[in-house]
């Protein structure tokens, strides 16, 4: 559970999308947060304080003098046991209250007396959201050290289409757990590849691998949370991309090459974790290839795919390049022999098929002084892992 122990206030502000702050109380328990519900008298128009009581399991405050806190001072309080102040859904009004310092109720004034950081998750009319006096106070509340979580864009509750949603539960739960991560990639453009890719035969065979996809955005993941800009270009899942991070989708090799190349030379660290066909066919049939009895399977003739990782680390300004190494035997002589071949400064390598598809991994590392374990447990874990000894090669090659 990523937020193990951790205290969550969670301001709720009066919008429509307050019921999906209900939904988000459950996440952050479910991961492991105690939450602390503030409601504006304006939300509790929404949804009421024993909907987020029975879901948080702690009384819901709203009073500015409320005389169950001691000295009847909540704003200091509540305050003082927060370790991150989350408001969501926080609307035109309350984004402008905070960016101007204004305080006349308890949510407002503790915003004030916290001294603790910030996430403010906007959800407001398409015209709200962009009006310069609603841009003029984003852009406060950020230069203030603020965070701000979406707005997404989609169907509102009057009818319009655009942005100004409240992003989803689960995709502002990744921005909280992203809160407490280290800023150890802060602003690095960062470029990963991830999946198997799909190497056409005809319109409906091909060739490809069992590669899922989770290690790549487990790591695409962790450099966002770690405030890297994160483009994921992927092959083939099954996989929701990470929250913030733009994908981009392909489905071959050569697809996956020019969508990497075009993109590389912007990157400041390139992490290579697809699982790339090394062949595809030298001939695509254009209708589906019958069976026929009694005659022999065809003959398909291969030819190799361009490589990605060394065509990027041979740039003239190259990123820091990352490889991965999935062997089914030898790893230790195989990937020591990729990392050489490839002319990257770093790869990871693992004994592949048993954990394609699952969640976990056991990871070791290979470099010019040798190779040593990364570790065993959750891809996420490992991928958070190795963002970080990415950021300590990154800061000792600054120097």
């Amino acid at each position: 559970m990523d937020l193990q122990g951790r205290h969550i206030l969670l301001g709720v502000t009066g919008g429509i999308a307050a019921y999906k702050s209900a939904e988000l109380v459950r996440l952050l328990i479910k991961e492991g947060a105690t939450v602390q519900v503030v409601l504006t008298e304006a939300a509790s128009r929404f949804v009421g304080a024993a909907t987020f009581q029975a879901l948080s399991g702690r009384p819901v405050h709203g009073d500015l003098w409320d005389a169950r806190v001691p000295d009847s001072m909540a704003h200091i309080a509540l305050a003082r046991e927060a370790e991150l102040i989350v408001v969501a859904p926080a609307t035109a009004h309350t984004l402008a209250r905070a960016a101007n310092g204004l305080a006349d109720d308890l949510l407002s004034t503790l915003l004030l007396a916290a001294g603790k950081p910030v996430l403010y998750a906007p959800a407001m009319n398409r015209e709200m959201w962009q009006h310069p006096a609603t841009r003029r106070n984003v852009a406060r509340l950020r230069a203030d050290g603020a965070w701000i979580s979406g707005p997404a864009a989609g169907e509102q509750a009057c009818g319009e289409i655009g942005e100004g949603r409240m992003v989803e539960p689960e995709d502002l739960l990744q921005d909280i757990v992203a809160a407490f991560q280290p800023k150890v990639l802060a602003g690095v453009r960062t470029l990963v590849t991830a999946g198997p890719t799909f190497e056409a035969i005809d319109p409906v065979r091909g060739l490809t691998n069992r590669s899922s996809g989770k290690m790549g955005y487990a790591v695409a993941r962790a450099a966002r949370e770690a405030g890297a800009e994160v483009t994921l270009v992927s092959g083939p899942t099954a996989l929701a991309a990470p929250f913030g991070v733009e994908r981009i989708d392909v489905t071959s090799a050569q697809q996956m090459h020019d969508a990497v190349m075009a993109r590389a030379a912007q990157a400041q660290l390139f992490v290579a974790t697809a699982a790339v066909a090394d062949w595809r066919p030298a001939q695509t049939f254009a209708h589906k290839q019958k069976k026929r009895d009694g005659e022999p399977a065809p003959a398909i003739a291969l030819q190799p795919n361009p490589d990605i990782l060394a065509g990027v680390a041979a740039l003239p300004s190259a990123p820091f390049c990352v490889g991965f190494a999935a062997e089914s035997e030898q790893l230790v002589a195989h990937a020591a022999a990729k990392r050489e071949r490839k002319g990257v400064p770093l790869l990871v390598g693992n004994i592949g098929p048993d954990t394609f598809g699952s969640d976990d991994n056991a990871l070791e590392l290979f470099d010019a002084d040798g190779h040593r374990p990364l570790g065993r447990g959750r891809k996420l874990m490992l991928a958070r892992a190795l963002v970080a000894e990415i950021a300590r090669r990154l800061s000792g090659a600054a120097r």
